[in-house]
């Protein structure tokens, strides 16, 4: 305990403690792969805050005691290497490089009864290109505000049963990777907000079922599928913590599971990075 330690510890313990921005604290962890996060100091904290965009997606940008700090989602197509990110800051446009490493996602062979979760006829293609077209709106919304909440809580206690990033093959046919991270609980395990933040949409979707969408600002955005009942609405402010749903199996689910996905100027990246 603190009490125990000379008063010089003390001093010095206190004095480094100063030293780390509250937000700071539970901020994403960095990593520069795809469908990873990157980290880039922008600008000195006395300044206006700066305009970073990342291809044609604006940047998420926050102020701690000393910098404006960039986050950038990482999508999961993008090619190892360098890329651009650009900054706009006093009326000055310039850009920045940032590396990618390349990163080998686990493939994972999943069976489903229903065949029309492999294979939908024309009548669900029709709904899952019309159901994509209004999830791609709200994914890639942008709340301009500085209250943005980074030290996120797991949004349902339970093991991570699956992973972000695993290339996915439904009865034996290969299907896109998986943009969540997949929590197992029982049905009707309660599901909190991760941080604050407004739901923007509701929904009952093909292959996510009953679904969630809670927007954190400035293009960070969760996504909660597959739940079994929905306590909130679209257009409420939630607080962290706050209970939006509960666990189910509805839409493309082999069990009662969370889907989580978090997406960063509209890319889906790893909600394990928000987590401690």
């Amino acid at each position: 305990m603190m009490t125990s330690l000379p008063p010089w510890r003390r001093a010095l313990l206190a004095a480094a403690l100063c030293l780390v921005s509250p937000w700071a604290l539970g901020a994403p962890t960095p990593a520069l792969v795809p469908g990873g996060i990157a980290r880039l100091s922008i600008a000195p904290a006395s300044e206006a805050r700066p305009t970073v965009r990342f291809g044609d997606a604006p940047v998420l940008v926050l102020r701690d005691d000393a910098q404006w700090t960039a986050w950038i989602g990482l999508p999961l197509d993008l090619a190892p290497g360098k890329h651009s990110v650009t900054v706009s800051r006093q009326g000055k446009t310039s850009a920045l490089s940032l590396t990618l490493k390349d990163k080998a996602y686990p493939v994972q062979h999943l069976r489903l009864k229903n065949q029309r979760m492999v294979e939908p006829d024309p009548a669900d293609l029709r709904r899952i290109k019309a159901e994509a077209a209004t999830q791609n709106e709200v994914k890639t919304l942008f709340r301009d505000t500085d209250a943005v909440q980074l030290d996120f809580v797991t949004p349902v206690p339970g093991r991570r049963s699956s992973a972000f990033g695993l290339r996915r093959t439904f009865n034996g046919q290969p299907r896109a990777p998986h943009r969540g991270l997949d929590i197992a609980a029982g049905k009707g395990t309660p599901i909190v907000a991760p941080a604050a933040g407004v739901v923007t949409h509701v929904g009952d979707f093909f292959f996510n079922g009953n679904t969630v969408f809670i927007d954190h600002g400035q293009g960070l955005i969760s996504m909660f599928c597959h739940l079994d009942s929905v306590a909130i609405a679209a257009g409420t402010p939630v607080a962290q913590g706050k209970t939006v749903g509960t666990v189910g199996q509805t839409g493309r689910a082999t069990g009662p599971h969370l889907h989580w996905s978090v997406f960063l100027n509209g890319t889906p990246v790893d909600p394990a990075l928000f987590l401690r």
